[in-house]
């Protein structure tokens, strides 16, 4: 069977869901998809030897519990056994007693498969389908699928597995990556690993192979692919452990069905309850092997007080003794926890390898002294970083992110001790022409065959043709690039240092500085306003350029008090400006058309209420309005106006010029036109036609201020 075979065979198992419409929703179709396929293969695998367990179940009714296990288990020629008449053929002659059986025929498999059934939550769907008349149909529908291992071999079994989780995990928007990795990865992941041992061509060797996070079992499995393969007389025994019911039933059932010890694989929290921690006569658990890929980015809050508890008291006796990450990523405690179980070396002979997979986090993150740092700073120092290699992206089914293979061994070899290699892989993958979930590329194995190769060279700037696309023509091209790099242990840790210096602040009111005023966003925020344009809003801006031009002429004042002297004390410095402000304050209101000292100094006109007066006539009103608003600005070009209103009774100006000036009633900028010279403006500057000039600049801006305030 091919790849697109086991992948038509799961699709078409999923199929099935079809009839759990309604009664189901998308995310609980596995609960039923999964646990029916793994009763309906050990149903297949157990067909052949049926009768011979019956006639063994019959002949040791009597003896005690442990010699009929082993008697029926050797009639079985497997590991588990079902002693029940039943089967799934056999189900289906009852349509109205099909819950009832089905229970009944679960019953008498060996304990070991109950127990799987069990995690699987099997027994609540089984009444839930019964009693929506679904049962029947479904048992149906998986009778027909030939699960048998003539049909489908158990490496092929183990893709179907993983496939249904997949699609499950989608439907159910969660994180399929956490059960399983792709298994060109996990190819990868043990060429490297163990392509250099050299014992592994010995007769009956025997090797001892643990994931703490083994999820459906892939990794472990493909260990012992590849040592059976090399070896066949190799003797690999495997070890894994997982929280995740799910994913341990399948891996379970997996073991049981290859013929593995199955005792062997533990359902449990591997921070909180370490099965693989002591042996029962004290001593410490060692692998020869240890492989992982452990969730990427998941938090150990859960796990926190057990963690901490371990590192505070045992330190390096215990796992977490080189330091803790932060709490939101517990990929490194995972390194720790490996580490820790490593066999020590004796005379050349011992030690262990291990290979894990991390996305960039435990890589890069944290500062110098923190957790993660303190971590990688004691793997090196101890000289047990042998390799990372750079994988290309989008290889995972739940995230397109870069991940890294990690290789660590406490027996180096004598040309990589001291030293650490970088393989850049990212370029190594074959585009898939169905993309599944975010996995988009996939490993050939050519590819990971030179992967391993560029690992058993070794080589400093070794490199190879690649392809890339050329930035003009869009082409694809190859060029030579550098794989392979070689650094010693000391260049890959750094040293942080701070650097402290007396404070070089200072503090001057020089004209260069108060020009720069112009450009802070501060200050030009002083003259905006947030409120919709209208009258509120024309004297929020209309008090921002008073505050602007108060604050000009109080640093004009400051810079002319001291001469631009530059201030190295800010309290100093805030003190001089303080008393240049009372000096501003306490100074006297001068008269005449120039209005005294403008800003700071200035002495304001009482604000009185902008009230509107209730029941006055439209022109009254106007005027009362026009009144109220020039004086609650505090604008002097009133006094200006009666200034130059003297004035223009010495020039000869029409009375009438006068009376339209003092009537209330005329608008602001008339009046001050009607105050200046025939032919001239404010400024005694000569003005074209009947003197309709506009005065330039800010004095403009304020005039309009003061006619939107009118009107407003």
């Amino acid at each position: 069977m091919n790849v697109q075979t086991h992948g038509e065979l799961a699709n078409f198992i999923w199929s099935i869901c079809n009839l759990l419409r309604g009664p189901y929703k998308r995310n609980e179709y596995r609960k039923v998809i999964l646990p029916l396929t793994v009763l309906r293969r050990f149903d297949c695998i157990l067909a052949d030897t049926k009768d011979d367990v019956l006639a063994a179940a019959e002949r040791t009714k009597d003896q005690t519990q442990t010699m009929q296990d082993m008697a029926l288990k050797s009639a079985s020629k497997r590991g588990f056994y079902n002693t029940s008449r039943l089967d799934f053929q056999r189900l289906l002659d009852d349509p109205n007693q099909i819950a009832q059986n089905l229970n009944a025929y679960i019953a008498e498999f060996s304990e070991d498969v109950r127990t799987v059934i069990e995690r699987f939550g099997f027994g609540e769907q089984i009444a839930r389908m019964d009693e929506k008349n679904l049962l029947f149909q479904v048992i149906q529908a998986f009778a027909n699928v030939d699960l048998s291992p003539e049909r489908v071999d158990n490496v092929q079994m183990g893709y179907v597995f993983e496939e249904l989780i997949r699609v499950g995990a989608e439907q159910a928007n969660e994180e399929a990556g956490e059960h399983f990795t792709p298994r060109e990865v996990i190819r990868l992941m043990v060429s490297l690993l163990l392509s250099d041992e050299p014992d592994l061509g010995r007769s009956h060797v025997v090797k001892r192979i643990y994931d703490p996070a083994c999820g459906t079992g892939g990794m472990l499995s493909v260990a012992e692919e590849f040592l059976r393969e090399h070896n066949l007389e190799s003797l690999p025994v495997l070890f894994g452990q997982d929280h995740n019911d799910e994913a341990w039933a399948v891996c379970k059932s997996d073991m049981l069905i290859k013929g593995g010890n199955a005792e062997n694989i533990i359902l449990g929290d591997t921070f909180r309850a370490d099965h693989y921690q002591f042996h029962p006569d004290g001593t410490k658990w060692t692998f020869d092997y240890m492989l992982a890929n452990p969730p990427f980015g998941v938090e150990w809050k859960q796990q926190e007080r057990d963690i901490r508890q371990e590192a505070d008291t045992l330190g390096f006796d215990g796992r977490f003794g080189a330091g803790l990450p932060r709490i939101n990523d517990g990929s490194l405690l995972f390194l720790q926890h490996m580490l820790s179980k490593m066999q020590p070396v004796d005379d050349g002979a011992g030690g262990s390898r291990i290979a894990i997979v991390f996305n960039g986090s435990p890589l890069f993150t944290g500062d110098a002294g923190s957790g993660e740092s303190n971590i990688r700073r004691w793997i090196i120092e101890n000289d047990w970083l042998e390799t990372f290699v750079a994988l290309p992206d989008q290889l995972f089914y739940n995230t397109g992110i870069s991940t890294y293979i990690w290789i660590l061994t406490s027996r180096k070899e004598e040309r990589r001790r001291g030293k650490v290699q970088l393989i850049d892989g990212r370029q190594f993958f074959v585009k898939m022409r169905k993309s599944l979930g975010n996995k988009r590329n996939e490993l050939s194995r050519e590819q990971i065959s030179d992967l391993t190769r560029i690992h058993g060279n070794f080589e400093d700037g070794e490199t190879r043709d690649l392809p890339y696309e050329d930035p003009v023509t869009h082409e694809t091209r190859l060029r030579p690039r550098v794989v392979s790099k070689v650094f010693a242990n000391e260049e890959l840790g750094y040293q942080k240092v701070t650097v402290e210096r007396p404070l070089r602040l200072n503090f001057a009111a020089t004209a260069e500085r108060i020009a720069r005023l112009e450009d802070v966003k501060a200050f030009q925020n002083l003259a905006k306003s947030r409120k919709r344009v209208g009258a509120a809003h024309d004297a929020d801006v209309a008090a921002g350029w008073a505050r602007q031009r108060e604050l000009r002429e109080l640093l004009h004042a400051l810079h002319e008090n001291t001469d631009g002297a530059s201030y190295d004390d800010r309290e100093v410095f805030v003190s001089t400006l303080g008393d240049v402000l009372k000096a501003r304050k306490s100074k006297p209101l001068g008269g005449g058309a120039q209005g005294g000292a403008r800003g700071v100094g200035r002495a304001r006109p009482r604000r009185r209420s902008l009230s509107r007066p209730s029941r006055q006539s439209r022109a009254g009103s106007r005027a009362a309005r026009h009144r109220e608003c020039a004086t609650w600005r505090g604008d002097r070009r009133l006094h200006e106006a009666r200034g130059s209103a003297s004035r223009a009774r010495r020039l000869g100006r029409p009375q009438q010029d006068e009376d339209r000036l003092r009537d209330p009633a005329q608008p602001t900028l008339l009046r001050l036109r009607a105050a200046t010279p025939a032919g001239r403006d404010r400024g005694g500057h000569s003005v074209v036609g009947d003197g309709n000039r506009r005065p330039a600049g800010r004095d403009w801006e304020e005039l309009t201020d003061v006619r939107r305030s009118r009107r407003g």
